[in-house]
C-alpha cells in the first residue's frame, strides 16, 4: 500500500508543448532587373575605387625606374663654394693657381670641378660622381687625374674615363663668366669633346 502511495504522489512530468517549425517565406522576386546603364554605372564605380590606390602606387613605382634628367635649361646656375657664396672669377683665381681643380657646387648640386688654366678658368666644369656607383672622385694634382678611391676608377685631368671598372667618362658642364664676374654652370648638351660622342648625362 505505501508503494501504491508512493506512485501516486510521484509528480507528473509536464507535458511538452510541440515544437514550432518558423517557416520563412522568401519574398516574392519582382520583375525588375537593373538595366544595363545602372551596371555600366557600378562597374565604373568599381573599376575607378581600385584604379585610385593601385595608380597611386604604381606610377611611382614605375617612376623609379627612370632615370632622372641632367636638369637645367637655358640658362646656367651660379657655382657655390664650400660656405655657399657665389664663385666669383677674381676671387676663385688669388687663391687658385693655374692648373688647379677644385670643387664647387654644381648643376644639380653635384660637385662640380673647376679648372684653373693660364688665361682664367676652362669653358668647362667636370661632374666629381663617379660613373660606376656614384662615389666623389678626387683630384690627384701629383698624378694628373681624377683616382676613385671605391673602386680604382681613373679619369684623366678633363675627365675622360682611362682605367674601369666606370663604364663612361665624367659628365661636363658649361662654365662661363657672367657679367658680375659670377662663374656660372649650365648643361653640356653638344658632342663631348673628349670621346666624340654624344653625351651620356643629358
Amino acid at each position: 500500500m505505501a508503494l501504491a502511495l508512493r506512485r501516486s504522489t510521484a509528480p507528473v512530468a509536464a507535458a511538452r508543448p510541440a515544437r514550432r517549425t518558423a517557416v520563412i517565406r522568401a519574398a516574392a522576386v519582382s520583375g525588375e532587373v537593373p538595366d544595363m546603364n545602372k551596371r555600366n554605372i557600378m562597374n565604373l564605380i568599381l573599376a575607378g575605387g581600385v584604379a585610385l590606390p593601385v595608380g597611386g602606387l604604381a606610377v611611382p613605382y614605375a617612376l623609379f625606374f627612370v632615370p632622372a634628367s641632367s636638369g637645367g635649361a637655358g640658362g646656367g646656375i651660379a657655382a657655390k663654394d664650400a660656405l655657399g657664396n657665389d664663385v666669383k672669377l677674381k676671387e676663385w683665381l688669388k687663391t687658385h693657381p693655374n692648373g688647379d681643380h677644385s670643387l664647387v657646387q654644381g648643376l644639380k648640386g653635384d660637385p662640380t670641378y673647376l679648372i684653373v688654366n693660364e688665361s682664367g678658368i676652362e669653358n668647362f666644369g667636370v661632374n666629381a660622381v663617379c660613373t660606376h656607383l656614384g662615389c666623389v672622385v678626387p683630384w690627384v694634382g701629383a698624378e694628373n687625374k681624377f683616382k676613385c678611391p671605391c673602386h680604382g676608377s681613373q679619369y684623366n685631368f678633363q675627365g675622360k674615363v682611362v682605367r674601369g671598372p666606370a663604364p663612361l667618362s665624367l659628365a661636363l658642364a658649361h662654365a662661363d663668366v657672367a657679367d658680375n664676374d659670377v662663374i656660372t654652370l649650365s648643361p653640356w648638351t653638344e658632342t663631348d669633346f673628349r670621346t666624340g660622342l654624344e653625351p651620356w648625362w643629358t
